[in-house]
């Protein structure tokens, strides 16, 4: 931490010089000033981080001079010095920004101890808005490259910001973001990159789910004319699209064992060769990955390489759930009903104090992704100006208790049946496959599940 600066603002010569040669021991910078009048021209000139100001001075009262400070120099802190029993300024002091007190006659010890707690004050409140500057930061550029901002106050997200800012400037350090679907992993990769001094140059996002064996290496590091049958350019792979950029490498869980260790090589490396060329081409690609499993315990059951995991793994991620991040629901949803509003022409839309509650109490299984599904649905139905719970059909099976307020569960077996497939594919982003092994049961169950209670296929996967 940077050395306080510390201003004494007491007219007592003896009581400046006793704490003057007290403090200046701890290394403390120490300004001194015998009257208000001295005391400003000391802070106009001078960064000073702490005022220890005595209530009782000359042109002014100590008050008036507090008022002054904190209308001037709002970030400075002032301890107050009172007199014996002078309770009552104390407390009016404290009403006007005062950080903390001492009173006369004192130890120096106590002058000490009132500098340590103020001290580890402006610590936080530095750090507080460094934070604030961080999310200032980061919501304006993804909103101009993306239209998605990063939303939420909670301790939890306002950590994950506070670590994408600190990744962002080490060039080179592997990512892994973890957290389950929906949860936004994409959103923060991407924010990384808009951090970071790469933010020029391309943001590259392969989906590993869905590369072939056959694919591979063509996709990842390129290939010739003429390589293979289909070969008819010469083609640039992945690594050298995102060249001197960013790589976002999604759902990593799911690149089978041999793809894995050609793509540890090259991470190791840093070089390529494109498929049905001799020639090595070096790469500057900053790699981050994602995955909504557990790769470390995967990688103790031999699903995943272990070295990839600690290659991929130097720096990592978490993002919590939705539902262990509720305080954020809230701003969540009225940024989709203003953002989906606007789209549809809708004007001075709002959610019911209801369905606010509703959506609170609710589990969220499919995460982010899941709340924007609900907000734009429950914009469609709604024909007037307010969402109430009959526009959100996930909660249109629980009925509400107007006495004590709580949710009563529906148990009737089909529609709790359907319900659960619902939120099952939402989760899965509409995979059936995905949506098919969270409910344990095989993808033509599903599929005959889904005809039985008329659910529509959004995305017409397989």
């Amino acid at each position: 931490m940077e050395i306080l600066k510390i201003l004494v603002l007491d007219d007592e010569e003896r009581f400046r010089e006793e704490i003057s040669e007290y403090l200046q021991k701890r290394s403390y910078e120490i300004y001194l000033a015998e009257k208000p009048s001295v005391a400003f021209s000391i802070l106009e000139a001078n960064p000073i981080d702490i005022v220890i100001l005595d209530i009782k001075l000359p042109e002014m009262n100590g008050l008036e001079v507090l008022k002054i400070i904190k209308s001037k120099h709002s970030e400075i802190e002032v301890i107050m010095i009172s007199g014996h029993g002078d309770m009552n300024s104390v407390i009016e002091s404290m009403r006007y920004g005062a950080s903390d007190y001492f009173q006369k006659p004192f130890r120096l010890v106590e002058v000490n101890q009132a500098i340590q707690r103020t001290q580890k004050f402006i610590f936080l409140n530095r750090q507080l808005q460094q934070s604030k500057r961080t999310i200032s930061i980061l919501t304006e550029k993804l909103y101009q490259n993306l239209g998605s901002p990063m939303i939420g106050s909670s301790e939890s997200i306002l950590e994950v910001m506070d670590m994408m800012q600190r990744v962002a400037s080490s060039d080179l350090t592997s990512v892994l973001i973890t957290g389950e679907s929906g949860t936004g992993k994409e959103l923060v990769a991407h924010g990384i990159h808009l951090l970071s001094n790469r933010n020029n140059q391309v943001f590259h996002s392969v989906n590993c789910s869905a590369i072939t064996d056959s694919l591979f290496e063509s996709e990842f590091f390129g290939h010739k004319k003429g390589s293979y049958t289909g070969a008819f350019d010469d083609r640039p792979g992945w690594f050298e699209v995102a060249s001197k950029g960013t790589l976002f490498l999604d759902e990593i869980g799911d690149m089978p064992l041999g793809q894995q260790a050609k793509l540890l090589r090259t991470l190791e490396d840093r070089k390529i060769r494109r498929v049905g060329s001799h020639q090595v081409i070096d790469v500057d690609v900053r790699v981050i990955a994602a995955s909504n499993q557990n790769l470390e315990k995967m990688s103790d059951e031999n699903k995943f390489r272990g070295d990839l995991y600690h290659r991929l793994s130097t720096f990592i991620i978490h993002l919590p759930p939705l539902r262990e991040r509720s305080e954020d629901i809230p701003l969540l949803a009225d940024h989709f009903l203003q953002s989906f509003a606007s789209r549809l022409n809708k004007k001075n839309m709002s959610i019911s104090e209801e369905a606010q509650l509703m959506l609170k109490k609710y589990s969220f299984p499919g995460n982010i992704r899941e709340l924007r599904n609900i907000i734009e649905r429950a914009l469609i139905l709604c024909d007037g100006e307010i969402l109430h719970l009959q526009h959100f059909p996930t909660f249109r099976n629980s009925n509400h208790d107007g006495k004590n307020g709580m949710l009563r569960k529906e148990f009737d077996l089909e529609v709790s049946e359907k319900r659960i497939i619902e939120e099952a594919l939402e989760a899965s982003g509409y995979n059936k496959s995905k949506a098919a092994s969270l409910l344990n049961i095989t993808w033509q169950s599903l599929n005959r599940r889904m005809k039985k209670f008329d659910i529509e296929d959004t995305l017409n996967q397989p």
